[in-house]
């Protein structure tokens, strides 16, 4: 069974043809239009597209925002005019397939879990680490979703009091300190230091500004600042999950997003703050830690695996 996957970013638009094994058998990216009716519009003709050539029966969409327990409305999207759009009945009023709409993070977190790192296990957290922190749960072999249709919004669990204020409208989230964002303003904060963040400090003279990719490369070089950089965001995500281990008790961590292709740089001092942080370590047993396999496409895929060819 063929279903269509797009992964609606705030950039681009990622689509693709998956089959039930999860393998991509066509893909396609378009820019993202600023205008909703617009974007509904370039959804609607990437199905189209995906449609002509293959024998369709779903298509899934992923998005960043607060989507509903039916998975048809989006109550809140962060970088997008969405407030309350039905938007599952806007495309499926011009597709002529059942559509499904998920948050982003549960789409690739789902992705992860069927097809990816995740996949020889039942209990399972997703954290993705790019501008924001995402989150995906599943237990028991289900995504979890809540009550009302938009839990597992781990990136917003409150970490610090009287902390960073966050885009959310609230202060002290944890992806205010464990995020790609973060990275880089610590990264600011040791180049200003003067001593290890010398080299840092080159970097931003010499093009501006510190970029992520810019750390990154720096830590695998053994800079002293970009490694002290990494270990304080580092350390705070492993904090939390030490705390996700207590409410979910999860079998393993998958983490995604830009920051994780430092591999086991990024994972070592992360397991080390997690297994600080656990409740009752020593006595219980302990979740373990992956990089997420199936790096941009996991929208997509995770979008197209959960679509329901159901009316």
């Amino acid at each position: 069974m063929l279903k269509v996957g797009i992964d609606i970013g705030g950039t681009k638009i990622a689509g693709g043809i998956v089959d039930s094994e999860g393998r991509i058998v066509e893909r396609l990216r378009v820019d993202t239009p600023i205008d909703t009716a617009a974007l509904a519009d370039a959804v609607i003709d990437m199905a189209h597209h995906f449609g002509a050539h293959h024998d369709v029966a779903a298509v899934g969409v992923a998005a960043a925002g607060f989507i509903d327990r039916d998975r048809a409305t989006v109550i809140h999207a962060p970088n997008i005019a969405w407030r309350n759009e039905p938007l599952k009945a806007v495309l499926e009023a011009r597709i002529d397939v059942p559509v499904t709409i998920e948050n982003d993070a549960n789409a690739a977190g789902w992705a992860e879990f069927r097809f990816g790192a995740g996949r020889e296990v039942e209990h399972m957290v997703m954290l993705t680490m790019g501008t924001g922190v995402g989150g995906a749960v599943v237990i028991d072999g289900e995504l979890f979703r809540g009550g009302h249709g938009i839990g597992a919004e781990l990136g917003h669990m409150r970490f610090m009091r009287d902390g960073l204020p966050c885009g959310c409208g609230q202060n002290g989230c944890l992806e205010q300190y464990a995020s790609g964002r973060a990275l880089q303003r610590e990264a600011n904060a040791i180049a200003d230091g003067g001593g290890i963040g010398a080299a840092l400090a080159a970097v931003r003279a010499e093009k501006g500004t510190i970029t992520g990719p810019a750390v990154s490369r720096l830590v695998l070089a053994g800079d002293e600042g970009a490694v002290e950089a990494l270990r304080r965001v580092a350390t705070a995500l492993g904090e939390a999950c030490g705390g996700f281990q207590a409410v979910l008790d999860p079998e393993l961590f998958v983490i995604g997003g830009g920051v994780a292709q430092l591999g086991d740089e990024l994972l070592e001092p992360v397991r080390i703050a997690y297994e600080t942080s656990l409740p009752g370590y020593g006595d219980r047993p302990i979740a373990g830690f992956a990089i997420a396999e199936l790096g941009n496409d996991a929208g997509l895929i995770g979008a197209a695996d959960l679509a329901s060819a159901e009316e």
